[in-house]
Order: structure tokens, then sequence, then C-alpha cells
């Protein structure tokens, strides 16, 4: 038999408005009222008619999250976190790559998707000031990711420059004092390399230590094969770091395996910190040390915030777009500490 909404009305005796708010997420139901309407729809087994409920506000039910690349750990274990937490509200996530390439943000940006889905999660690896400016698209948009944008839009991204100096603080603090850094590039100051680059320069400097060019490996990309290979090229220029920072776990990995292939011990010879805290990681030889975004913060504040836009009564938004930053961890493990 199914169950309906009027069903679960008079079995916690309430209106059928009163059972629509509950259900909905409003805020203006008292909390013993609220318990006594959840109640009975556990009884029950009452599920909403979720497609009825976003045609009647004009809406497909559908959000879009547009990554750059889905092979990438990281990004991948961060589209599960927001396809997860959207499911438990009723929404279905549509997900896209964008391979970082800026015409395929710039197309998602304008609405490509604007008659299938109610809004857009963008992480843009390209896009520019620009671009946002000549937005086409009214769905709501809310950014993730550490490139720096002046849009008015909602933007969820952790502070790179304080975590890059946590990381590199560890390593000092072990008492490492050449710490090289890999995976910056060249171009445009906003982008995430640049400000986990900055974050290194200003800890060494802190603690007065070696920050030099020298020190300074940049890559084409932030894949292992890159790690590797620019790990190489450092060790080939005579730089002898004692630890390396890394853009991300992947560079790590790809450079732990440079310093193995030379028959360098991590970390008696060189203490090893990566970002994002991806799961291969904790499975390397030495289980890596690393800077772990909280990823179940970013992806419930992008939906959340979303969630305002499209639904004002559900959760009123701000009258002004927010900079949410959701905190990090330093993890550290054997790339730093060495075996127990």
């Amino acid at each position: 038999m199914v169950v309906s909404l009027k069903d679960v009305a008079e079995r916690a005796g309430v209106s059928a408005k009163t059972v629509s708010n509950v259900v909905n997420g409003y805020r203006h139901v008292t909390p013993a009222t609220r318990r006594r309407v959840q109640q009975a729809i556990d009884e029950l087994g009452y599920r909403p008619n979720l497609t009825a409920r976003h045609l009647r506000a004009g809406r497909t039910g559908i959000i879009a999250l547009a990554l750059p690349e889905l092979n990438n750990p990281y990004f991948a274990e961060l589209a599960e976190e927001v396809i997860d937490y959207a499911a438990g509200l009723g929404c279905t996530v549509l997900l896209d790559p964008t391979h970082g390439r800026r015409d395929q943000e710039v197309l998602f940006v304008r609405g490509v998707r604007a008659g299938l889905i109610d809004g857009l999660i963008l992480s843009p690896i390209e896009l520019e000031n620009e671009d946002l400016a000549e937005r086409g698209s009214e769905a709501p948009l809310v950014l993730l990711g550490e490139r720096e944008y002046d849009a008015p839009y909602d933007h969820i991204a952790i502070d790179n420059v304080a975590a890059a100096r946590t990381a590199t603080r560890h390593l000092l603090e072990l008492g490492r004092r050449r710490i090289a850094f890999l995976g910056a590039r060249h171009g445009r100051t906003r982008q995430p390399a640049h400000l986990r680059l900055r974050g290194w320069r200003e800890e060494l400097a802190a603690a007065g230590a070696a920050a030099g060019d020298d020190l300074v490996a940049t890559t084409d990309g932030y894949t292992r094969a890159d790690g590797a290979r620019a790990m190489a090229r450092l060790l080939d220029s005579g730089a002898a770091p004692d630890a390396v920072f890394c853009y991300n776990d992947l560079v790590a990995i790809g450079a732990m395996r440079t310093l193995g292939e030379r028959g360098l011990r991590v970390p008696e010879d060189v203490a090893v910190v990566g970002f994002d805290d991806i799961e291969d990681g904790r499975y390397c030889a030495a289980a890596l040390t690393t800077i772990a975004p909280h990823k179940r913060a970013i992806a419930r504040a992008a939906v959340d915030a979303l969630l305002a836009r499209l639904d004002p009564a559900r959760t009123p938004p701000p009258d002004s777009p927010r900079r949410i930053r959701p905190g990090f961890a330093l993890v550290p493990r054997e790339s730093t500490l060495g075996r127990p």
C-alpha cells in the first residue's frame, strides 16, 4: 500500500501542510512537532514523491557537478561526498568532466545544461573573471576550489597558504632545512599552485631557512609521472633537498618512486609531504604524510549553498555571496615520521 502525505498527517495529528513543511526541511516547525511527524513517517514508511515535488516547484531535482578530472582520486572522493549528501536532500547529481579546459568550463558557466539542471557546482581550473562576468545562465552557481575570483558567487575553498605553511612547518619541526617544493606552475598567480608555493616561502622565511628557486620544481600537470620527472630534475640539478612538499599526493607518490630508484630512503634521506589525503597515499611503501582538506565539509557547504539559492524558504541565503573556508588537517605518517 502506498502511504500518502495525508496518512502521515492523520497519524501525527497535524495538518498535511505541516507534514509537507517537515519533509521539505522548512525551519518554522517546532522541535516537538517535527519529532512527532518524523515518528509517523518512520512508522508508516512514507517516501515522498520527489518528482512531483520538483515539478511543483518548477525544478528538475538535478544539480550538475563539473570537475576537472574524474580519474583524479581527490575529485573522485569529493564527487562521492557531494552525490551522497545531495541524495539525502532529494537531489540527483549529474557529474561532468571539464578536463581543466577553459572552453569546457565556459560552456557550463554559460548554461550548456540550462534546461536540464537546477544549478551548478563548478571546480574551475582555467576559467577567468571575464568568463564569469559574461555568464548568461540564471541557474545558481557555486564555485569550488582554490582559484581566486572576483565574482558574485558563493565560493568554497580551503586556505591554501595556511595549509602549505602547516605542511612546511611540520618538516621544519622535524629538523629539515632544505625543503623543496614540487608542483610550481608558470602563469597566473591566483592558481592553487601559486598559493601553496607562497605558503611554503612564507614559512621558510619565518624560520630563516633556504627558500631559493633551486629548490622549486615546476610540473606540466599533477600526476604521478609529473612528480617522478620533477623529482628527477631536482636531484639532477644538485639541489640536494632533505625534504619535499608536493602540490598534491599524486605528485608526492611519483616523487617517492624516483627517490627509491635513486637509492634514497623516505624519510631518512628525504621526507615527503603531499596534499589531498587520497586513499592511495595511505598504502605507499612509506604511508604518505599529507594535508587533508575536509572533503565532507566542502561537499556539504557546496550543496547547502546551492540549495539556499534555489529554495530561499528552506534556508534563506545571505544577502551577498560568501567565501566559505572549510578546514584542513595535517595527517603525519611514515613518509615524514618513519615507521614506529
